[in-house]
């Protein structure tokens, strides 16, 4: 898979495919590797643990698995709709632009 993704932690990201499309999320975690992200809220899985000492309750717990990248577009802060984002570089270095409006993401 791809080492780049275009989105990092702490991101608000749009679900477009998949059963949980339309779902709107906190990015989680990023696996680059993978080319996969957890977004918070999509994907639940039952995970079943036992009584540990850290856990004595034990039970069912339910936590969020990750999906593909590229089911996910960025939410652009401006304009508050999910779009693409483009790269440009600046005397920073590269930024995410938002395709719709232009405004710089990062």
């Amino acid at each position: 898979m791809a080492n780049k993704v275009h989105v990092k932690k702490d991101d608000l990201v749009a679900v477009i495919s998949g059963d949980d499309k339309g779902k709107q999320g906190k990015v989680l975690e990023v696996r680059p590797k993978e080319g996969r992200i957890v977004v918070e809220g999509v994907n639940i899985q039952k995970r079943h643990m036992r009584p540990t000492r850290t856990n004595p309750q034990g039970g069912v717990i339910e936590r969020p698995g990750p999906i593909a990248a590229s089911n996910v577009l960025l939410v652009c802060p401006d304009c508050k709709r999910p779009s693409r984002m483009r790269r440009r570089r600046t005397d920073k270095g590269v930024v995410r632009v938002c395709a719709r409006c232009g405004k710089t993401v990062d």
